[in-house]
């Protein structure tokens, strides 16, 4: 009954993913009706005027589908990268932006746009996986390694993540040339979006959630300690550096894409819990749903709020998420 109640739960928040999609593509500078966003996407005729239907069709298709497009990829990473990191370190603060995955991806980026040359996505998003990569090693090795606690692992992450910040802030400062390139990446954004800017994304971030859909049960297994997984068959190590890939691709293509942007995996499966229980199968799926939906919310509310310019992504959910996280912790303590 409480699986046929959590399938109930994951339709509605499906449809409500498909309602902020179609928000993400009506909503901006130039307002449109559902209906003119329907005909822009089909071709249909719109029984307007010739410009104004092919004026349409360009916004949608050039700009804001590309853009849903995007956040809807970055948004279910950035979900499911959360909620692994805090099953993988079993410490409910743990998200990629406190452990020094997200700053590890952008200091690496910045590092190519200002100091290589590199100005593409196709560029980004290596470099992005290799300061992933080694910020994560680097974190789990300042913990203690094998022996790292859920809270040696936090104090790790935000040492390593204040250095890192430090260095982009720096490198922005003293390379004026790149600082205008770089000064929108790094506060995460959706606007940059281009017509196959999420194909190149999207196998990245198709292995992540595959890797973390073959994990989910072992993971839930792992829950349980390390003593009893073994004597389940589980290697604990295995399990960990599995997740610690799957981590690595979401993370580094989400950032790569869009920059680094916080609190969405820290503040999702805090919001999706009570909902799910303890059960990761569900908590990730769920967490894949959600997670969009308060990307593209934010992005859209960026848009609404600043029309005719736009607040970039990254700081409506650094502000919104920070305020949504402090309600959250104040109920829990309730």
């Amino acid at each position: 009954m409480q699986g046929v109640h959590r399938g109930r739960w994951l339709v509605a928040a499906t449809g409500l993913l498909v309602l902020t999609v179609v928000a993400s593509l009506a909503i901006g500078a130039r307002s449109l009706a559902p209906l003119d966003v329907w005909h822009a996407l089909t071709g249909a005729d719109a029984g307007a005027g010739a410009g104004a239907a092919d004026s349409a069709v360009a916004v949608v298709r050039q700009l804001r589908l590309p853009r849903a497009a995007l956040g809807l990829l970055v948004g279910v990473a950035l979900g499911l990268a959360g909620a692994l990191m805090q099953a993988l370190t079993r410490n409910p603060l743990a998200d990629p932006g406190l452990l020094g995955v997200n700053a590890g991806a952008a200091a690496a980026v910045v590092t190519a746009i200002a100091f290589l040359g590199v100005s593409d996505l196709s560029g980004y998003i290596w470099f992005a996986f290799v300061g992933a990569a080694l910020v994560t090693v680097a974190v789990w090795a300042v913990a203690g390694g094998g022996t790292a606690t859920p809270a040696g692992l936090a104090l790790s992450g935000t040492a390593v993540t204040a250095v890192l910040y430090a260095y982009v802030t720096a490198v922005q400062l003293l390379d004026t040339a790149s600082l205008d390139r770089m000064r929108f990446w790094t506060a995460g954004s959706l606007a940059a979006a281009r017509p196959g800017t999420a194909t190149l994304v999207l196998p990245f971030v198709a292995a992540g959630v595959l890797l973390t859909a073959v994990l989910a049960r072992t993971l839930n297994v792992l829950a349980l300690g390390d003593d009893a997984a073994r004597a389940l068959g589980t290697s604990p190590v295995r399990v960990r550096a599995a997740a610690a890939v799957a981590v690595v691709l979401l993370c580094g293509a989400a950032t790569a894409a869009c920059g680094p942007i916080v609190f969405l995996g820290l503040l999702v499966p805090h919001l999706v819990r009570p909902l799910t229980g303890p059960d990761l199968r569900w908590l990730l799926a769920f967490c894949a749903v959600l997670a969009p939906v308060l990307l593209l919310g934010a992005d859209v509310l960026g848009r609404v709020v600043a029309r005719p310019g736009e607040l970039q992504v990254g700081v409506v959910t650094a502000v919104v998420g920070g305020g949504c996280f402090l309600a959250v912790v104040r109920r829990r303590r309730a």
